[in-house]
């Protein structure tokens, strides 16, 4: 097998031992396998030699992108890893039809700062920016702080290509916003998680650059006026927030003894804390008045203040320059670096309801406390899109406890018809609560469609769908 994956790709290209060990490590360190080998292909045409390989052999095959997953989804013991990272050219950029065509193993900053000279976005941010790539993002169909304006991964995809459990090569790269032919293998690749195949290039949408941004932190003593203001801040600037971000007291303090060199937002501390970034396009919303202050900023400092009056808000900071805005987000970026300090834990990556996101802390809290009242907790929000971001902290190692009190909070997501996994993915992290939560008939459907396009398991096995 070896031989035969150092002539297709050369020895050079095909990793085994001690040389592979890097690529069997996930992002925090809390899974590890060790690879079969590591092949590094540099074009489609040799991730479909190798998968041909694979399937002849019956070899199970595990793609790879940037290793920033936070769900297990991308280690199998004595699997083939095809790592994509050599795939990592940027085809084409179109200004004009305001889209661009990359391969899976562009890092995402990357792709920002190309785009960037056009004066054009890619408007998936998050933290792990600087390593996950292109690849990793479409298969777990990634979301992030900007999904409030422009939708997760899976929409800002037009076309993909892709290699299937077979080798066989997919090619939907087309640039369009309209396409009716048939069923879309897009949609149904984007968020596989490398269970039906290899996306291995895609035309993603690019939007405008905003010419100007107000962010602003605040502070305020309950959630329970977040989403009226969301609403208010939304119809005063015609749907330009971006970000709409939750963090409480505890979490800040984290931050902030992780951090020393780092700032508080506000000289006191406050229950609720909620970062807030606008982006405007329009000329007459970014260009400064007589007294230069930008119009997008005076648009968010009225509603505040009214706020304020009103008693809805207690504080509020508003970034006057790119490096006050940088800190305000190294903040909340700043999530799973903080999570990361405590063992053991387990983060719950949970949607619900926009209007029931207090309902469930103040329920998960509770339920917390009834169960283990030494656990802790860690907790960040993208409370424009509902997705809660609630890492236990166990008192016991005991996984079987650990799994009981994840078990819990999943009664008080599915109470709230919520769902259990918002963007992190399933992996192999969430496969006891696939079998728990996911509908008895979606599972059986999508266990027909692996069957029918990987016939003999070997694409990604283990991952996404609980054994029957």
């Amino acid at each position: 097998m070896i031989d035969r994956l150092s002539a297709l790709l050369g020895p050079a290209h095909v990793l085994t031992g001690k040389d592979a060990e890097a690529y069997g490590w996930d992002w925090g360190h809390g899974y590890f396998a060790q690879p079969l080998a590591v092949v590094r292909p540099a074009s489609t045409a040799e991730v479909s030699a190798v998968v041909r390989l694979a399937d002849e052999t019956g070899t199970p095959v595990i793609p790879l992108s940037g290793r920033t997953g936070l769900a297990g989804g991308g280690q199998g013991e004595g699997a083939l890893v095809i790592s994509l990272e050599r795939m990592n050219r940027i085809r084409e950029i179109r200004p004009g039809a305001r889209s661009a065509v990359v391969e899976a193993g562009v890092v995402l900053a990357r792709l920002h700062e190309a785009v960037g000279e056009h004066d054009l976005i890619f408007p998936l941010m998050f933290g792990a920016r600087g390593s996950a790539m292109i690849g990793g993002c479409l298969a777990t169909n990634a979301g992030g702080s900007n999904v409030l304006r422009y939708g997760n991964t899976r929409d800002l995809v037009l076309g993909i290509e892709a290699v299937l459990p077979n080798g066989e090569v997919v090619d939907l790269l087309q640039d369009l916003h309209k396409n009716n032919s048939g069923y879309d293998l897009r949609h149904l690749l984007i968020g596989s998680e490398g269970t039906l195949g290899i996306i291995t290039a895609a035309v993603v949408r690019l939007r405008p650059q905003p010419g100007a941004y107000a962010t602003a932190m605040l502070g305020m003593d309950s959630l329970a006026p977040a989403l009226g203001l969301l609403n208010r801040v939304q119809q005063a600037t015609g749907g330009a927030v971006e970000a709409f971000e939750y963090m409480p007291g505890s979490y800040i303090a984290d931050y902030l003894a992780l951090h020393p060199e780092g700032r508080a937002p506000f000289e006191q501390s406050h229950p609720v804390n909620i970062l807030i970034e606008i982006g405007a396009l329009a000329p007459r919303d970014c260009t400064p008045g007589p007294d230069g202050v930008v119009p997008i900023a005076g648009y968010l400092e009225e509603v505040l203040g009214e706020m304020l009056e009103a008693g809805e808000i207690t504080d509020a900071v508003i970034a006057g320059t790119g490096a006050q805005r940088a800190a305000l987000w190294a903040i909340r970026e700043a999530a799973s670096e903080i999570a990361a300090q405590r063992h053991p834990m387990s983060i719950l990556d949970v949607a619900v309801p926009l209007d029931r996101v207090g309902d469930f802390l103040t329920r998960a809290d509770d339920v917390l406390a009834s169960l283990d009242p030494g656990a802790g907790t860690s907790v960040v929000a993208h409370l424009g899109d509902g997705n809660v971001h609630y890492t236990i902290f166990p008192s016991s190692k005991d996984p079987m406890e650990k799994d009981r009190l994840v078990e819990a909070i999943e009664d008080v997501v599915a109470d709230l018809r919520g769902a259990f996994s918002a963007e992190h993915g399933v992996g192999t992290h969430k496969l006891n609560t696939m079998a728990r939560r996911k509908d008895p008939g979606a599972l059986t459907a999508m266990r027909a469609i692996k069957a029918a396009l990987d016939p003999k398991g070997i694409m990604n096995p283990g991952k996404l769908l609980p054994p029957q």
